[in-house]
Parts: C-alpha cells; structure tokens; sequence
C-alpha cells in the first residue's frame, strides 16, 4: 500500500510540470515553425522583397508609356509626335527622310 500512495503522488507531483513543458514546446515550435511563425516570416520577407521589385519594374514601364503618349493627349497634340506615330503605323516614310534604326527594347523617349 505505501508503494502505491507513493506511486500516486510522484504521478500527481508530475502532471503539472508535464503539462507546461508540453504547453511550453507546443508554443515554442509555433513561435518558429508555425503559420505565423520566424520560418514563414523570412518567406513573407522574400515575397515582399520580390513583389516590390515587380512594383518597380511596372510602374518604369507605365512612366514609358506615359511619356510616349503624352504628346497624344486630347488638350495637346504634339505635331511630330503624331506624325512620327502616323509614319510607323502606315509604315511609310518621306524620301528626303534618314531612318535610324533602334534595335529591340531601345525607346525613342
């Protein structure tokens, strides 16, 4: 009898700590590995970092634009814009005219 009461209180004197050592290493493995933990925190940095590179590159191709189709706007037509546009869409060109090619990806503007 006296070794199962002392049984029975080792095993209550265990519990409690039993319980906040798994409570403790339950929340430390979310803290770094958990949907909102230091892992997935780094990868959300890196997403953030790629995701404002994409930000950059569009809009320095919609300032492009802006700027090529400034001279087209209702309240100011900008003369050689127009015609220089007219030109590459009819795909003519004056005789006395000197065509300089551009290679891809190089703008006029």
């Amino acid at each position: 009898m006296n070794i199962v009461r002392t049984a029975k209180r080792a095993a209550a004197a265990m519990v409690a700590p039993t319980l906040f050592m798994a409570l403790t290493g339950y929340f430390g493995w979310n803290a770094t590995r958990g949907e909102h933990g230091l892992k997935n925190y780094a990868v959300r940095q890196a997403q953030l970092v790629n995701a404002e590179k994409g930000l950059a590159v569009a809009e320095a191709e919609r300032d492009m634009w802006e700027t090529r189709t400034a001279g087209l706007r209702d309240k100011h037509v900008d003369p050689d814009t127009l015609d220089e546009r007219a030109r590459a869409m009819l795909n003519l060109a004056d005789p006395t005219d000197i065509v300089v090619p551009y290679g891809r990806g190089q703008n006029l503007f």
